[in-house]
């Protein structure tokens, strides 16, 4: 029932977003339809203007719904878009390869739909007015049970007609002897452009000859929008002669792997998977491939892939990410990581085309993944701890791509949030007013002399601006990087508090909005940046990067804290622990004496980090570290290191005090057919236990 609140919300609120604009702005798209050289009105050619990129049979079928749209000023077309996105999402929760859990029945419709009003392509197509979302549905209703060859082969032949690269599914029919359905496949497609040629012959002219099947139609190709190889291979500087050659070579083993690939999956019954791959195909071979035609990528997530279950999580979440996140969100804005960013949707449309080992049904791990190792939820002297009761704790490594994707989602999101919480400069500085006067009546106001200190010693002040502008991200991720290599359950137990601590953190920046002493006008120097014009509305470097109002709680100090903590807790000498509790106090004083924070905003972020733990203990009743158990040794393993203690009599009895000879119940064993190795092993992982 949530879930399924949880999309009609989120198809509610799509269909608003549109409808809320102004009319001469929504639906832009639609005005190659509607508009004044629209093709309900344009009296030449619909290629003239290059605006129109669609077929002669999408121009000649789809007049009278735009004819809608156009009367209703695009509400028909919103409710009618939204009720097709609804249509696919029940399409393809029936579509899923049984057989299914009653679980998994109950929680995927809502889901589908939920994951398509949230994806690029669909959220695109809304705002735009675009009519993509017909031939994915067209052809998804193939993969239906009770969808016979001759109603399959119709399906796609429209399909195609709409949209030229989806013959490929007729291919793909063909491979899986269906040929029947191919063949009227192949003649619907026909039958569908002969009609359009017979009643636009100068415009299917135009398409099919001077553009080739849409060459050259729409945006320029080397647009970002366009993810297609021919779009990347633009891109990257590749044209001319050279850039068609390659594109075909590219093109045709795209293709060969893909629909190999997919028709092995269309086989083993899973058809929905294998029409996601051929639509990558698709994609990725068409001459352009806009963001509103990119759906299929997204109906790839039906695929499993992985042995452990830890990793069945991995391939979905990127898939979702990649569809439902712009670049900036995915990757960091690095000239390198950047082009992957760019180019997110073809690499994903390839990557499940030709190289994801998706699972068959066949697999022994198809529904038995290796688990993962679980605690039970803990107890504690409160009835009522935990809360979440229902949750176990995993205990091995999580997937590392996977933790790397959420963090990145995460902090994402904090500079999003960051960014835009409330900066009113006049409510900003009457709450430093504020704490400056309560900071005088503790008598702990030491800001201005600190940083004045600072700011006069040369060395001090570069020191501390190298400090402020280094520690802060290099400390924590390192951090986080040991823990994940060397202490794997300790990882699961130090990141949860950390990211409560932040989450917190975001509700102060929003409800309290707080000046930082360099920008209140009082005299402080801010060491690392300079004088700022506080007469400029954006005054200040640092204005246009982020929100300068975010003081209240420090992250840093909160940050380094959590480090401090951590470190003082796992650390195995007391170097290292010294270096741990020192670590936070340093912290605070650079971020005085740069005049970044106030004394208060310390003590603020050491509240948020202590209530992360306390968060952590409610929730998940989980207090102390918990205790990192070595591996188990293999029984290959266990017999080795027992045939080596053979050979060293007494080795056992001089470490642990036990007798190498086994006893009764060890005979017992040997004699009912148990090895001596065996047997031997368990002797030895006794005593490591007690070790």
């Amino acid at each position: 029932m949530a879930l399924w609140l949880l999309a009609g919300m989120l198809a509610v609120r799509q269909a608003a977003a549109v409808l809320r604009l102004p009319p001469d702005e929504r639906l832009t798209d639609l005005e190659t339809w509607i508009g004044d050289q629209g093709v309900l009105h344009v009296s030449g050619s619909l290629y003239d203007g290059d605006s129109f990129t669609g077929t002669p049979f999408s121009g000649l079928v789809l007049k009278p719904l735009t004819r809608a749209a156009e009367q209703s000023l695009g509400v028909a077309w919103t409710f009618g878009t939204l009720l097709l996105v609804v249509v696919l999402g029940l399409v393809v929760a029936r579509s899923l390869p049984g057989p299914v859990s009653r679980r998994t029945s109950l929680i995927a419709a809502p889901l589908a739909i939920s994951l398509l009003v949230l994806s690029l392509p669909v959220r695109n197509t809304f705002t735009l007015g675009q009519t993509s979302i017909i031939p994915v549905l067209l052809v998804v209703l193939t993969v239906l049970p009770r969808t016979s060859g001759r109603q399959a082969g119709v399906l796609i032949g429209v399909a195609a007609a709409l949209q030229p690269a989806l013959l490929l599914f007729a291919v793909v029919l063909w491979l899986i002897e269906r040929r029947r359905a191919a063949v009227l496949a192949g003649a619907t497609f026909a039958v569908c452009t002969a009609l359009a040629w017979a009643a636009m012959p100068h415009d299917s002219g135009t398409y099919w000859g001077h553009h080739i099947g849409g060459f050259g139609l729409g945006a320029p190709a080397d647009s970002l929008a366009n993810q297609s190889l021919h779009g990347l291979l633009l891109r990257i500087g590749v044209e001319g002669p050279m850039e068609l050659g390659l594109l075909a070579v590219l093109a045709v083993a795209v293709v060969v792997i893909g629909l190999r690939r997919a028709v092995r999956y269309a086989r083993d019954g899973q058809l929905l998977l294998a029409a996601a791959i051929t639509g990558s195909v698709a994609l990725a071979v068409s001459p352009t491939s806009w963001q509103h035609q990119q759906l299929w990528i997204l109906l790839a997530v039906v695929g499993r892939v992985g042995r452990r279950g830890s990793d069945r999580l991995v391939w979905p979440v990127l898939v979702v990410l990649a569809m439902s996140l712009n670049r900036t969100a995915l990757l960091p804005d690095i000239e390198i990581l950047g082009h992957i960013g760019y180019n997110a949707p073809l690499l994903a449309a390839l990557a499940a085309a030709c190289l994801v080992p998706f699972l068959s049904r066949t697999s022994p791990r198809w529904d038995d993944p290796e688990p993962t190792p679980v605690a039970e939820p803990a107890k504690s002297r409160f009835a009522w701890v935990p809360l979440l009761r229902v949750l176990k704790r995993p205990l091995s490594r999580p997937n590392l791509m996977l933790e790397l994707m959420l963090i990145r989602v995460g902090y994402f999101a904090y500079s999003w949030i960051r960014g835009h919480a409330p900066d009113e400069r006049g409510v900003a500085e009457g709450h430093g007013d504020q704490v400056l006067t309560l900071e005088g009546w503790l008598h702990i106001d030491i800001e201005h002399w600190f940083n004045a200190i600072v700011a006069d010693t040369g060395w001090l002040k570069d020191f501390m601006n190298w400090y402020y502008s280094t520690f802060h991200f290099l400390i924590p991720l390192s951090l986080l990087g040991w823990l994940y290599l060397r202490r794997p359950a300790t990882y699961r137990w130090a990141r949860t508090p950390l990211a409560f601590a932040t989450l917190l953190a975001l509700v102060g920046f929003w409800l309290y909005p707080l000046a930082p002493p360099r920008l209140m006008g009082l005299g402080y120097v801010d060491t690392a940046h300079g004088p700022q014009d506080l007469s400029n509305p954006d005054f200040g470097v640092l204005t246009k990067l982020s929100n300068q109002y975010a003081a209240m709680p420090s992250l840093h100090v909160g940050w380094s804290l959590w480090c401090g903590v951590v470190i003082a807790i796992v650390a195995p000498y007391i170097w290292a622990k010294v270096l741990g509790i020192l670590y936070p106090l340093l912290t605070t004083a650079v971020i005085v004496g740069t005049a970044n924070h106030y004394v208060l905003d310390a003590v603020g972020g050491a509240v948020i980090v202590a209530a992360g733990f306390a968060l952590q203990y409610v929730f998940l009743g989980v207090g102390g570290r918990p205790h990192e158990e070595a591996p188990p040794l293999s029984a290959t393993m266990g017999a080795a290191v027992a045939r080596v203690r053979g050979l060293v009599p007494g080795l056992v009895r001089q470490r642990g005090g036990e007798h190498d000879d086994a006893g009764p119940a060890e005979q017992t064993r040997i004699g009912a057919g148990e090895s001596p190795e065996k047997g031997a092993g368990a002797r030895v992982e006794r005593h490591d236990q007690r070790v």
